[in-house]
């Protein structure tokens, strides 16, 4: 799946609200740029995508269900 389709995704199931969708599109988009960036500029915005994650931490916990479905 393509970045422009994972968007195409997010915005028919208004999806954008969901974070951990967008580090898919984000991951998805450097990867579809790689061949533009500098092997220092890749690495940083693979760090800083992996930062974001992280600052997520356990946001879910006690409400699985309603973040993630049934």
């Amino acid at each position: 799946m393509d970045s422009r389709a994972i968007a195409q995704y997010l915005e028919s199931t208004n999806s954008a609200s969901k974070p951990w969708l967008l580090v898919q599109l984000r991951l998805q988009k450097l990867k579809e740029n790689r061949d533009r960036l500098s092997p220092e500029q890749y690495s940083q915005a693979l760090a800083d995508i992996h930062q974001d994650l992280m600052n997520l931490g356990e946001w879910w916990v006690g409400i699985e269900d309603e973040a993630f479905g049934p």
